[in-house]
């Protein structure tokens, strides 16, 4: 991409392109192949353990015969943007200038599309490097609303997620919730969430169970599509990512849904289903 005075922006190149402006001047991530390798395997430990902080990281990795000591684990956790989810005292404060808005799901019925949608980040390893991945998710219908990939944990691509969600769906919502990471308490992030008219609602730190529907997307995006193909290039993953979502919205049936998809179930709207099959957010039942 060039520069050039009183040219189009970079963010608008991109778009002319059909590219995305996080993996423009991608560079691999500076980590030995062998580290790599490491965090793919605490990539698939954490979805499988989510509860393991690093001491418990550290001993299962030397349990499947890594010579790893808990401050190298450590920082790669850091580096993937991932921690151990539990309730725990909350230890940090939050950058000066970002709020922290309370959790307003809990106990709460989501009976209808647009009523709650959910933001989360994921690591998404590659061959020879690795990316991060956000996604907009509709919490009634589990339909993805919009994704973006980064280079960096920045709160740049997820804004442009957000906007793409906006445009995507048929209103803002009502409720927005998302952990507590830098990215989503950013100013920018929230006065954009808050224009729309949606309440800000905020995960406990380190409570998984207050964002699952994502949590278990993430688990059903690696283990279906990111651990078999082993991308490339970010290009090669952009493309990859963007065929599995496809088919995650508009053809794989749930079963919570009476195996329709997502698209289906949000374009449907009110919902139909009795109240036994109803999204209490106090049950935790439901399956992607």
């Amino acid at each position: 991409m060039e520069s050039v005075p009183g040219g189009p922006s970079e963010r608008r190149q991109c778009e002319l392109a059909g590219v995305a402006r996080s993996t423009v001047g991608y560079v691999p991530a500076p980590e030995t192949a062998l580290n790599l390798e490491l965090m793919r395997q605490i990539d698939r430990i954490h979805l499988d353990q989510p509860v393991y902080g690093s001491p418990r990281m550290t001993a299962q990795l030397r349990r499947l015969g890594w010579t790893v000591n808990r401050k190298r684990v450590s920082r790669l956790m850091r580096q993937m943007g991932i921690e151990a989810i539990y309730p725990k005292p909350r230890t940090s404060i939050p950058a000066k200038g970002h709020r922290i808005f309370p959790y307003l799901l809990r106990d709460r019925e989501i009976r209808a599309p647009d009523q709650v949608w959910c933001a989360d980040i994921t690591y998404v390893p590659m061959a020879c490097g690795f990316m991060y991945l956000v996604a907009v998710m509709d919490w009634f219908s589990r339909y993805v609303l919009a994704w973006r990939l980064s280079n960096t944990l920045d709160t740049a691509f997820c804004l442009d997620a957000l906007d793409a969600a906006l445009k995507t769906a048929r209103k803002p919502p009502e409720v927005f919730n998302t952990d507590q990471g830098a990215q989503f308490t950013a100013e920018a992030f929230v006065d954009r969430v808050l224009s729309t008219g949606a309440a800000m609602s905020m995960d406990g730190r380190g409570r998984w169970l207050d964002n699952r529907f994502i949590e278990r997307l993430w688990r059903s995006y690696k283990y279906e599509d990111v651990y078999l193909r082993a991308y490339q290039s970010p290009g090669e993953l952009e493309t990859g990512t963007g065929k599995w979502f496809a088919h995650y919205n508009e053809r794989r049936p749930h079963q919570t849904f009476g195996f329709q998809t997502p698209l289906e179930v949000y374009q449907r709207g009110e919902s139909e289903k009795n109240e036994d099959s109803s999204r209490n957010l106090s049950s935790g039942n439901g399956k992607n």
